[in-house]
């Protein structure tokens, strides 16, 4: 009963933290698929340099924690910058520093989601592209990359929910997403610890299984067809 009174209580205040929640996870979605597709595209291309430069990319954000990634972006970037002028205040503040944290966190599966999609389609279709005259260029935007994020879309649907749970904690710089809320209401109604933090649980078990949902119906639709 106690939790039903907590989101009674505070409703206004979880809509408005699932508001930036889901802000920050589209806007950082956004930016991880460009990421991803440029950084993709490095990976099955045939230009050594461009692997390398893929390859430490994704390594370093994959090999190092989310939070350890957010103290350093957050507070190691600006402090590294600020004599240049830089401020993270000046540019959207902690929004800006946890989108721009979860746009490379995100952007480096994204690149390995996007190659497996690329490396998914038979590569007799370039080789076809190409005896037809069309740059390399053009046959992957208009022909491979279509057909491989078609095939991608249940895995980028995931990513969404990954990251989406990740904004939890990007909380620790200050955002008041849905954990950062709990903690301030938390702080300030300590008989209902409990109740408040189920209810948290609660916003982010239903926006995730209307996205798992949403993933599965998908994935039925892009395997409609296929043997």
């Amino acid at each position: 009963m106690a939790v039903i009174d907590v989101l009674i209580k505070y409703f206004p205040s979880f809509n408005v933290a699932l508001g930036e929640t889901l802000k920050l996870t589209a806007v950082s979605l956004f930016f991880a698929t460009i990421l991803g597709v440029i950084f993709g595209l490095f990976k099955v291309s045939g230009i050594k340099p461009l692997k390398v430069i893929a390859n430490i990319y994704i390594d370093i954000i994959r090999g190092t924690p989310l939070m350890v990634q957010t103290m350093i972006i957050f507070y190691g970037l600006s402090q590294v910058l600020r004599p240049y002028g830089f401020s993270w205040g000046a540019i959207g503040g902690n929004f800006t520093a946890g989108a721009v944290t979860l746009s490379l966190n995100a952007g480096a599966y994204m690149a390995e989601i996007i190659r497996g999609g690329i490396e998914a389609i038979d590569k007799g279709q370039m080789e076809a592209a190409r005896s037809l005259g069309l740059p390399y260029g053009k046959a992957m935007s208009k022909i491979i990359l279509p057909q491989a994020f078609r095939t991608m879309m249940p895995s980028i649907i995931n990513q969404f929910i990954i990251s989406m749970k990740d904004t939890s904690l990007i909380s620790i710089i200050g955002i008041r997403e849905l954990t950062q809320n709990g903690k301030i209401i938390a702080a300030n109604s300590a008989s209902l610890v409990m109740a408040i933090w189920v209810a948290v649980a609660l916003y982010y078990l239903v926006i995730c299984t209307i996205l798992s949902r949403i993933a599965v119906i998908v994935e039925r639709k892009v395997s409609y067809g296929k043997q």
